[in-house]
């Protein structure tokens, strides 16, 4: 019988931890032929998550959870997961439902019989999301397909099953700066995409902020693409040559305020957009920085089941 491993990154999730056990203790024993697992991690939560997680486990012995010693990330979290578990499918899910358990039977058909490496769900919509946030949300994607030349479109997450193979190759990319939605995309394998549509939360809050959205969209920017390196070069170039004729049209015109004015706010406009990007190669050399102290992406404070 096959083994299905549900890993479920969660970070100050009290509220919606038990509903969604029971829903997705539902949806798992309706599939067929696979027995299921649930692996949660404990990403530094403040509330009672750590004292649920550990009643589950008490109550259920598929469940097993690790506790960090403090927030890594959803990132870390995953790939915590993704290490500690022995199924021959895994597959990623949020604590809010917000990814539908009854898609979990079909992902299984797909990935078991179709011959496809990885069943994951395509979000239709962004129903009950502050309408600020999808927007920022499907510029991003627009955005980060364009310079990352990877198959990461809106509403194309976390939420997928995939086979032994894929998640063993996952497990091989071991760089602290993590961005999975482009190391699913990276590593290949032959993915089918099922529709559903998006649902609030069962319970709680987000925790993502419009500026840890940002961050978030930056570190995958940054960690796909040297295409901001390259637009620095490129504006740079552009922005010396336009100094240089506004400089020659300026002296033409005479040494009047006016023309001192224009060369002061072109001085004023050149040292702007150049501490601009020179915080985006600060950026790259900074990840690399991290990097090349190979610090452990995630630290165990607790673990239990396994």
């Amino acid at each position: 019988m096959d083994k299905i491993s549900i890993i479920v990154p969660c970070y100050n999730e009290e509220q919606a931890l038990p509903g969604f056990y029971r829903a997705v203790s539902k949806a798992a024993a309706e599939i067929d032929g696979a027995e299921c697992e649930f692996i949660f991690v404990d990403d530094g939560s403040r509330d009672h998550t750590p004292d649920i997680l550990d009643s589950l486990a008490c109550a259920d012995s598929r469940c097993r959870y690790i506790s960090f010693s403090r927030n890594f990330g959803k990132e870390a979290a995953m790939y915590a997961g993704l290490q500690n578990s022995c199924g021959d499918y895994c597959v990623f899910m949020d604590a809010d439902l917000q990814h539908p358990p009854e898609l979990l039977k079909e992902m299984y058909r797909v990935v078991s019989t179709e011959g496809y490496d990885c069943c994951a769900g395509l979000r239709e919509d962004r129903t009950g999301e502050n309408q600020f946030r999808s927007f920022l949300s499907r510029a991003f994607y627009k955005v980060i397909r364009k310079l990352c030349k990877l198959d990461m479109g809106d509403g194309k997450g976390d939420f997928r099953m995939m086979n032994r193979a894929m998640a063993d190759s996952i497990l091989e990319l071991k760089e602290y700066n993590r961005y999975m939605k482009g190391i699913f995309s990276f590593v290949g394998f032959e993915t089918k995409w099922i529709p559903f549509h998006n649902v609030e939360r069962a319970a709680g809050t987000t925790k993502w902020s419009v500026r840890s959205l940002f961050r978030y969209a930056m570190d995958g920017i940054l960690s796909f693409s040297s295409a901001p390196a390259t637009l620095a070069g490129t504006t740079g170039a552009l922005l010396i040559l336009a100094a240089i004729v506004i400089g020659v049209c300026t002296l033409l015109a005479g040494k009047g305020l006016t023309g001192i004015a224009l060369l002061i706010c072109l001085i004023l406009l050149l040292n702007g957009v150049q501490m601009f990007f020179i915080s985006i190669v600060g950026q790259y050399a900074s990840k690399d920085y991290m990097e090349s102290k190979k610090r452990p992406i995630y630290i165990v404070k607790k673990k239990r089941g396994f």
